[in-house]
């Protein structure tokens, strides 16, 4: 390792050299030697520049990339970190694409051959200095378009992770609605259920209604703890794994011999909660079952749509009025009607579906309704679930 000691003129580019082979750097010593560059450092390693840079402070460094212990790339990393405005011209002896793509990467400004024209390395050691950048010839085509590439990938990527954020942020705000919705039907028959109690409690209460009360308090509390359940499970739509859709729903159609499930081929599993996916289910079905005839069935088709997987269950009911297609997803309030559903398609059960559904990237809504029938339509993205493998 060494230091010039020359006093420089104060339009002279200091430059560094850095290359293992004694005999290499005397000929680039003797090369640079010129009015417009001053050699002020050499090194052998890349250990010994990353310490020499810092006391010499240099405007460009020709770094050799094959040296032992820490090769050029690394060496050039380091320096750039150390100096992010020092100039650094690669020198090898190999026209090796992937290291010139790494050496561009690692930072170098330039990349020269080592067997190229003095004035090639002359140039790239000025154009260094000032900020500009020169290639070999030979390889110059071949990097531009690596790197072309490289840059499409890494704006590619940087899209993907713009989209991955958004979408996670508004999963977190599909969760939030759903546990602020969850503490709000809460509310309702929890206070029900203490003013009970404190009627019963009382003294003024005669037997009879004594017997009446707790019997209502029973069922209430049955109530509650069925309320809990179905929350708990919606709660947990983000644990997800691999679920078949299609035995799912003949597992909630079969107990009723209504229930037909029409499934097409070659269906894809998405990525959602089985629990959460199973009760959905339940409460489509189960709407469809008790807002129909008992003579007349329900229908569950199951194919794929656009990007999704589309889950339409159909029945025979007096259908929806327009003014309630969107109230029958609104949770009840009154705790008299908590899973007791006394007007057509509505119930907690729905505004349930159509929660956990948004919490897991889909949706419920009634697709349509008339006399003769509705037909609601559960869909499940697909857009983090592989496509199926076809037949061979």
């Amino acid at each position: 390792m060494a230091v010039s000691p020359t006093a420089l003129a104060p339009h002279q580019v200091r430059v560094m050299v850095v290359d293992d082979n004694a005999g290499f750097r005397e000929s680039l010593l003797t090369l640079l030697d010129t009015e417009e560059l001053l050699v002020v450092g050499e090194a052998r390693t890349g250990e010994e520049a990353l310490e020499l840079v810092q006391r010499i402070d240099p405007d460009v460094v020709l770094m050799d990339v094959r040296m032992p212990t820490m090769d050029g790339i690394e060496a050039t990393r380091r320096l750039k970190e150390l100096r992010p405005g020092i100039g650094v011209v690669a020198l090898t002896g190999h026209e090796d694409q992937a290291i010139v793509r790494e050496m561009l990467v690692a930072g170098a400004s330039g990349y020269v051959l080592k067997d190229s024209d003095g004035d090639d390395i002359l140039q790239a050691v000025m154009q260094a200095a000032l900020g500009g950048a020169v290639l070999s010839p030979t390889i110059t085509p071949t990097v531009i378009d690596e790197l072309t590439e490289a840059f499409a990938r890494e704006r590619r990527r940087t899209r993907e992770l713009e989209e991955a954020h958004a979408a996670l942020v508004q999963r977190a705000a599909r969760r939030h609605e759903l546990v602020s919705r969850l503490g709000h039907e809460l509310r309702t028959p929890v206070t029900v259920v203490l003013g009970m109690a404190q009627t019963l409690s009382g003294k003024d209460a005669t037997p009879a209604q004594r017997e009446e009360l707790l019997q209502r308090l029973m069922q209430r509390a049955t109530e509650l703890a069925r309320l809990v359940e179905r929350f708990e499970i919606a709660v947990d739509a983000d644990l997800t794994e691999r679920v078949d859709v299609v035995e799912r729903a003949r597992a909630v159609a079969e107990p009723s011999p209504r229930v037909r499930v029409v499934p097409a081929r070659d269906l894809p599993k998405p990525d959602l909660n089985p629990l959460v996916a199973t009760r959905i289910l339940e409460e489509l079905i189960d709407n469809a079952l008790r807002f129909s005839s008992e003579d007349s069935a329900v229908r569950v088709e199951i194919a794929r749509g656009l990007g999704a997987i589309e889950v339409r269950i159909t029945d025979r009911g007096p259908g929806v009025a327009e003014v309630d297609r969107e109230r029958i997803f609104e949770p009840l309030e009154q705790v008299e009607v908590l899973n007791i559903r006394t007007h057509q398609g509505a119930g907690l059960g729905l505004s349930l579906a159509r929660t956990a559904a948004r919490a897991m990237d889909g949706d419920v809504v009634l697709e349509r309704s008339g006399p003769r029938g509705s037909t609601f339509l559960w869909t499940i993205s697909l857009e983090t679930t592989p496509a199926p493998r076809s037949a061979t």
